[in-house]
């Protein structure tokens, strides 16, 4: 069982802050976006009449209640938003991701042009591309290195989705600097996920057996799962007891276990239970 295994802090401190909310509100409790990437605690909160929110346009239509900011953060217009509607915000965004926007506005101001490693459809890059002055670029992987449109001489910053591949993003950094580019990079890929991904991939190639709990739409659960499946072919990804396929685990030594950052503790032990019965 890996150590680092399921919440991580700015994941607990959101979702802590979110029953906070239910017990003391007394006006509507929304969140802006699930508050972390996990359909067992989104649907737990929305029993207690938590309200999800998707959209700008659902945004703008609030005149009251609490809207709490998901861990992955939200760009400037949704904290406008909500400030000119006078809707009261509970900023859950966790404090790794918060440093970032603080850089991407640092750094334009100081005249350069910020490039975020990461996946632009994930709500943390759109979150961060909120903060900029519109000048800010996305890279996932090399195809897209050689079409970005970025000058000669141009004067760039680095960035990192907090939940990246550490190896990819070295390997993006190393290929723009053997261009030549004028850059700095700052590593803002959390902690946590560094040591989460290097303790998944020491144990997966030493198990027969490797199992990823994480929700699918979790971005560094399936981090993790690829990571995984390169150090133990017989690796699997699930996201809760319901999918572990005891089958999976007949006739073998060991079996290694890690799960992603948005994985309650309830859910690894019950699948913790169940290898281990097997």
């Amino acid at each position: 069982m890996a150590k680092t295994a399921g919440f991580c802090f700015g994941v607990k401190r959101a979702v802590e802050q979110v029953y906070e909310q239910i017990e003391k509100a007394e006006k509507p409790v929304y969140t802006y976006g699930p508050i972390i990437h996990n359909q067992e605690v989104v649907r737990d909160l929305e029993n207690k009449g938590v309200h999800v929110l998707n959209t700008v346009e659902e945004l703008a239509a609030l005149r009251e209640g609490i809207v709490i900011i998901r861990s992955h953060g939200a760009g400037r217009q949704v904290y406008d938003i909500l400030e000119k509607n006078g809707v009261t915000v509970v900023d859950a965004t966790c404090p790794f991701v918060k440093k970032i926007h603080r850089i991407v506005q640092e750094q334009e101001a100081a005249g350069r042009r910020v490039v975020v490693i990461g996946d632009p459809a994930h709500p943390e890059v759109k979150g961060i591309c909120g903060w900029s002055g519109g000048n800010i670029l996305v890279v996932q992987d090399t195809s897209g290195i050689d079409t970005l449109p970025v000058r000669k001489g141009e004067a760039l910053c680095f960035v990192a989705q907090t939940t990246f591949n550490y190896n990819k993003f070295q390997d993006l950094v190393e290929k723009f600097e053997k261009k030549g580019y004028d850059i700095i990079v700052l590593n803002t890929i959390c902690s946590a996920t560094q040591e989460r991904q290097v303790e998944a991939s020491r144990i997966a190639s030493e198990v027969d057996v490797m199992i990823v709990i994480g929700d699918k739409k979790s971005s560094n659960s399936q981090k993790l799962y690829e990571i995984c499946q390169k150090k133990c072919k017989n690796t699997y990804f699930i996201q809760t007891v319901g999918d572990f396929n005891p089958e999976c685990v007949n006739s073998v030594r060991n079996v290694g276990i890690t799960a992603g950052a948005s994985t309650p503790k309830q859910i690894i032990e019950e699948v913790h239970a169940n290898a281990r019965i097997k």
